[in-house]
Parts: C-alpha cells; sequence; structure tokens
C-alpha cells in the first residue's frame, strides 16, 4: 500500500502542476489571454478519461505479462518527450484559431506523460483492489485530490515567484523520471504478488453490474460539478472582479468537496447538504439577474464560492454514495472522467461558440436542481417536486438574466477571446452615447451626435499621459497602437499623420469599423493589423514609430507577456530616437508601474508615471508611463507638471518571457 499511495500521491501531484505550468509556457504566444487557461483545461479534461478508459481496459482485457509489459513501455516511451518546453514552431501566425493550435501543441508537448500520469490513479487503485486493501482502495481517490489540491496551491505561492519557467519546466520533467520509476516499481510489484491477475474479468463478473441508471448517474453528477466549475470562475472573473489568483479559490473548493467526499462517508450528510443547496441555488439565481447585486464583489463573489461549495458536495456527494464494488472501480472512474470532460467542453467550447452571452452559470443552476430532483425522487416524491420548484425558479432567474443583459445592447459577440458587447444608453442625437465592454471593464466610448463623435472620451483625455505624448510628437507623426477597443485615439490623428493599430481579437475590429465612427472620421491613414501585436511587431520590418500606445486588457487583465524586457526590445526596434512608448498601466488590483519602470531602467530609458485623476470631466481615472530614449522630451512642462514619481517595490525582480511575478505587484 505504500507504494501505491507514494506513486498516486506524486501521479496527481505531477499532473496539476503541469498545467499552469505548461500555461504559462505558451501565454506569450497566444496573446496573454484568460482563454488560454480555458482551452488547456478543456485538453486536459478530455485526455482524463482517456487515460481511464486505458486503466479501464487494461485491467479487465490484459494477461498480467502483457498488462506490465504494455505500461512499461510506454512509461519509457513518454520519456522521450522530455523536457516539456513548448516548440517555438506552434507560435501562431496571425488570423488562425488559436483553439485549435493550442490543442495541438499541447498534444505535441505533454500529450504521452500527462496521459500516463492520468491513468495511474484507476490503475493502483485496481491493483490494490485485488488484494487485501481493497476496502480501504477509494481513499486513494481522496489522495490523489489532496495531492492535486497541493500542487494548485503551491504553484503561485512557492514556484512561481522563485522559479523560472524554464527551471520549472526542467524541474517538472525530472519530477517525472522519478514518478517513472515509482510507477515502474508498483507494476512489476503488483504483478509479483499476483494483484493484477488475468483474472479481471472473471471477478468483475462475480460483482453485479450496475445498472444503465446508475451508470448514467455516474456521468451526471460529475458533469454538473465540472460545468459549475468553469461557469462560476469564468462568472467571477468576467463580471465580477478579474483579480489575479481569484481562480484558485474555486478550483480548490471543487477539490476539497472530492477529498471531503471519498476520504469517509461522515462529510456528506444529505439533511444539511440539500436544504443548503435548495438556498444557494435560489440566491445564485436572483443575484445573478440583478444588474446591482452581480456586480458586488463582496456579496457575489462569495455566495458563488458557497454555491459551488454545496453543489459540488452534492454531486460528489452522491457520487461517493454509488461507488461500486471495487472490482468494478475502473469503469466507474471512466464514467466520472467521462462526465468532467463533457462538462468541461460544454462550457470550456460549445458555449464560447453558440451563446452570445454567459449564460451558462444560470443554466448550471437549473440542471443542479433538477439532478437533485432525480436523486430524491427515491428518498420522496415531495422533495422532488420541491427540488423541480427551485429549478423553475431559477430558470425564471435566469429568464430575468437574458432580459437585463439584452436592455439596451444593440450587439453582443463572443468568441476565444470573451464576451464583447456594445450598449447604447441615452436619447436624441445629442445624448446619445455607445460603448464597448469586456465583460466587466468599458472599452470605449462614443457620443453619437455629429458635434460629439470626434470627442475624446474614457481613457485618452488631453491631460492623460497618452494625450500629453500625442501633444509632443511630431507633425506628421507616426503612431503604433497595441489594442483597438473602439478606435478612440484614432480621433488624435491629423491630415499626413498615419495611425497602425494592433489587436489580437478579429471582433474588435470588425465591431471598431461598424458600429463606431473613430477610424472612418480619422484625418489620419488608419491600417489595422489583426494577431497579437507583438508577436506581428516581431515579424514586421520597422515600422520608424513616433510613438507607439501599448493598451491591450483582456477585460481587466493586462496580458503580462507585453510587459516584458524581451517585449520592450521588440518595441524599441521599431521606435524613432525621439520617440515614445506609453504604457496604459491603470488596473484596480495591480501595480504596474513598478514593473514598466525597472523595465525602463534596465534598457538605460526615462520614464515618468503621469495620473490623471480626470476631476470635473466624464474622462475616467488614468495611469500612464512615458518611456523613451529622450531626456528632453520628459521634460516638457506639460509632462512635467503631470508627471509622479514611480514608487519601487522592494525585491521586485525584472519581469522577462521566463520569469514574472503577479503575486509580487498586488494592491
Amino acid at each position: 500500500m505504500p507504494l501505491h499511495a507514494l506513486t498516486i500521491f506524486a501521479s496527481a501531484f505531477l499532473l496539476f502542476l503541469v498545467q499552469p505550468l505548461i500555461a504559462k509556457q505558451i501565454l506569450p504566444w497566444f496573446g496573454g489571454s484568460a482563454a488560454v487557461w480555458s482551452t488547456c483545461l478543456v485538453f486536459f479534461q478530455v485526455m482524463l478519461p482517456l487515460g481511464y478508459a486505458y486503466s479501464d481496459w487494461t485491467t479487465r482485457r490484459l494477461a498480467p505479462r502483457n498488462q506490465v509489459l504494455l505500461h512499461l513501455g510506454l512509461l519509457l516511451g513518454s520519456l522521450a518527450m522530455l523536457p516539456v518546453i513548448a516548440d517555438p514552431v506552434w507560435k501562431p501566425q496571425g488570423g488562425e484559431d488559436p483553439g485549435t493550435r493550442i490543442l495541438g501543441l499541447l498534444l505535441a508537448t505533454i500529450g504521452l506523460p500527462y496521459f500516463l500520469l492520468s491513468t495511474t490513479g484507476p490503475l493502483v487503485q485496481a491493483w490494490c483492489a485485488r488484494g487485501a486493501a481493497a476496502p480501504k482502495v477509494y481513499r486513494l481517490f481522496a489522495l490523489s485530490n489532496l495531492a492535486s489540491l497541493l500542487a494548485l496551491v503551491c504553484y503561485p505561492f512557492a514556484i512561481e515567484p522563485w522559479v523560472t519557467t524554464l527551471a520549472q519546466a526542467q524541474a517538472w520533467s525530472a519530477g517525472y523520471v522519478v514518478f517513472v520509476l515509482l510507477c515502474g516499481g508498483a507494476a512489476l510489484y503488483s504483478w509479483r504478488r499476483g494483484v493484477a491477475t488475468n483474472a479481471g474479468p472473471d471477478l468483475a463478473a462475480e460483482v453485479a453490474a450496475p445498472v444503465r441508471g446508475e451508470r448514467a448517474m455516474w456521468v451526471a453528477l460529475p458533469l454538473l460539478g465540472t460545468w459549475l466549475l468553469l461557469a462560476i470562475t469564468n462568472h467571477i472573473q468576467q463580471n465580477i472582479a478579474a483579480i489575479p489568483f481569484l481562480w484558485l479559490l474555486p478550483l480548490s473548493l471543487y477539490l476539497l468537496s472530492f477529498i471531503l467526499c471519498f476520504e469517509r462517508a461522515g462529510w456528506y450528510r444529505r439533511w444539511l447538504i440539500l436544504p443548503l443547496l435548495a438556498l444557494l441555488l435560489l440566491g445564485g439565481g436572483y443575484v445573478l439577474q440583478s444588474n446591482d447585486l452581480t456586480l458586488e464583489i463582496q456579496i457575489a463573489t462569495p455566495l458563488y464560492l458557497a454555491v459551488l461549495f454545496v453543489a459540488c458536495m452534492f454531486c460528489h456527494g452522491e457520487l461517493a454514495r454509488r461507488r461500486p464494488a471495487p472490482a468494478r472501480l475502473t469503469g466507474y472512474y471512466l464514467c466520472i472522467a467521462m462526465g468532467g470532460a463533457v462538462g468541461g467542453l460544454i462550457v470550456g467550447l460549445l458555449a464560447p461558440l453558440t451563446l452570445d452571452f454567459c449564460y451558462e452559470l444560470g443554466a448550471g443552476l437549473v440542471l443542479t436542481a433538477l439532478l437533485a430532483a432525480v436523486v430524491l425522487v427515491r428518498v420522496h416524491w415531495l422533495l422532488a417536486v420541491a427540488a423541480v420548484a427551485i429549478a423553475a425558479g431559477c430558470w425564471w432567474f435566469l429568464h430575468l438574466q437574458v432580459a437585463h443583459q439584452r436592455e439596451n445592447s444593440i450587439e453582443s459577440r463572443r468568441n476565444f477571446y470573451g464576451t464583447l458587447c456594445v450598449k447604447e444608453f441615452g436619447s436624441g442625437d445629442g445624448n446619445r452615447t455607445r460603448r464597448l465592454v469586456h465583460g466587466v471593464i468599458l472599452h470605449g466610448e462614443q457620443i453619437l451626435g455629429p458635434e460629439g463623435r470626434d470627442e475624446i472620451t474614457t481613457y485618452y483625455g488631453h491631460d492623460s499621459g497618452v494625450g500629453l505624448a500625442m501633444a509632443q510628437a511630431p507633425s506628421p507623426k507616426r503612431v503604433g497602437i497595441v489594442g483597438l477597443g473602439t478606435g478612440t485615439l484614432a480621433a488624435y490623428g491629423e491630415p499626413g499623420d498615419v495611425f497602425r493599430f494592433y489587436d489580437i481579437n478579429p471582433q474588435v475590429i470588425d465591431i471598431a469599423r461598424r458600429q463606431f465612427t473613430f477610424l472612418d472620421d480619422s484625418k489620419a491613414a488608419i491600417d489595422t493589423v489583426l494577431g497579437d501585436a507583438r508577436l506581428s511587431l516581431a515579424r514586421e520590418p520597422d515600422q520608424h514609430f513616433d510613438l507607439l500606445v501599448v493598451d491591450a486588457f483582456s477585460s481587466d487583465a493586462i496580458p503580462v507577456h507585453l510587459l516584458t524586457a524581451e517585449a520592450l526590445a521588440v518595441y524599441l526596434r521599431h521606435l524613432q530616437p525621439e520617440g515614445v512608448i506609453a504604457f496604459h498601466v491603470t488596473n484596480r488590483f495591480l501595480q504596474l508601474a513598478p514593473v514598466v519602470g525597472q523595465l525602463a531602467e534596465r534598457h538605460g530609458l526615462e520614464a515618468a508615471l503621469i495620473v490623471d485623476d480626470a476631476v470635473r470631466t466624464s474622462l475616467s481615472k488614468t495611469d500612464w508611463v512615458l518611456v523613451t530614449r529622450s531626456r528632453t522630451l520628459l521634460q516638457a512642462p506639460a509632462i512635467v507638471a503631470a508627471a509622479t514619481p514611480i514608487e519601487p517595490i522592494a525585491g521586485l525582480r525584472l519581469w522577462t518571457d521566463d520569469y514574472n511575478n503577479l503575486f509580487q505587484i498586488l494592491k
């Protein structure tokens, strides 16, 4: 048992550790979008049932010698993929679907090692189930989830702040070699002890096969757990607050529910969990349709975390109650993995392709209540009716949410990069405004009347850092802008100017041209480039910009790969000797100005922080850092009057593609 337990612990720890590790490697290649993590998660969830299917098939169909030889051969073959470092050949060229490219990259980089790690839990438990440890075998599932939780918590706090990405990949690869030795030893030990026997089908035949309805519950319960995990994580990050590391909480609660429910039966009590679930489902549905409450971080975030935990306790508690005899555990785990994969595919891939708004959380609340009704119909029909009534209430709140989200909305688009919504407010030509919103963050606004449509709005006022930089630029000027939004900065254009916008999202370019007129009305010549700005700039010949504006946000999250030493080197290649780079560093949760200041210092550049409080105006409060080779430019009276010292952060390390640490710059 100790050897098997250690093997399972090591496999689960490495399984969860490689997920943020590999995602961080490829973030700079795909625009730093939060959707990169969602796509990686879908890959991991699809690979998991494949690994479980392998475990189920080998333990039931293969003789012990063939079973061990096959697994040892795959383990040795997987070593050829080490170290797990992504090949630059997978970098996007611009315009292609990033989702499919990420999936191909993951398959080529960590496909076989990840597959074998995912087989370990059910496979080793199956070996234990045929020995003296059979009565305690399901506790190993709790152990594997504990290892996953430890890896999840260790990465952002104990690994990422201290170790470069390359060193992380090398250390993980060394750990995988240790795992191969452990797993190989467990396989040989089990074969020698006669645990992995050819009597797999015969042993299973001694236990009655589960009925079809029971297998359906093995799939449905984990499906809803995963559905709610992804839906609540997306809702909190995109529609409540894009707080760094907040995604750790829902995933930790999800894993904790597995640990509690499978460690021992006493943690799940229907009489306690189901009433709590009913109240929280209705409360979550009510807040979801309330425009005021859904934006209250102090109310909405704890509420949805409570919804997730109690709902997962219900799903995983009922799942644990339905666990079969150990002889059939591989089929049971296969159903669990399939349910999780289907839930992940629905929320992670299907919903963004088919829904214009994020409705999957409301739908998840309804389905959870209906699943509770299915469970309770065997207890008492009145309880089942009550659960159906709760589902009806959640459905009504979902209906109201749809109505509220469509209010004032004239267009909504959704893809890999999130949800874009164009909203219009006011009446009459002079009073109407049109806004582009990404998640909860305003990405641009335009006054629609003929006299105000060229007015500078939101983050780009004349007293902002970028406004002052525009005023200091020569005439005519050549301007590069990373991040299009509504194209507001084009209003600064004068005859003879060239404004070149870079944006990774094709829907942003389409909306900016159709729903807003900044680009068409500009006096400057306008170019738009589709693709990640940093990759596009790296491929292009020198652009000789007088001003380069770095203003790319995914909701409220800055793509980290645009704020590294390597990125600044790319920008400088395209800048005139007297040119300026204007970094938009406004953020509610992160201190980004010291990061940019340190980058400028490393490259021998001058930097000035411009804080515009936008007092007595309708503009937004902004922070911009101006970076230039020319000290004279930053001594202009207007810039000197507005400049604020950049407060350093003690111990802050230079951000590179191989190292960055959001935890260190949290406000």
